[in-house]
């Protein structure tokens, strides 16, 4: 899952519109559906602003289960 539609699922979440996360991370509505999209990846900064409006954690936002029991194979490395 990528960063947008990560936003979108806790967007979702919340049931929150576009425009209403948007205002409350202080971020333009167009600039927020560009990340949802896939368009446009956010700086760290505007993703703690995301964060904090859906009031999760970034920690909690990249914290990712179903990657944490992948066990990658380096045989080939």
């Amino acid at each position: 899952m990528n960063i947008g539609e990560k936003i979108t699922y806790y967007r979702k979440k919340k049931n929150y519109s576009v425009n209403k996360l948007a205002n409350l991370a202080g971020i333009s509505q167009s600039y927020l559906r560009d990340i949802e999209l896939g368009n446009k990846n956010p700086t760290i900064e505007f993703l703690s602003y995301i964060c904090e409006a859906l009031n999760i954690s970034l920690k909690d936002f990249f914290d990712d289960p179903v990657f944490k029991d992948v066990e990658f194979d380096r045989t080939n490395d």
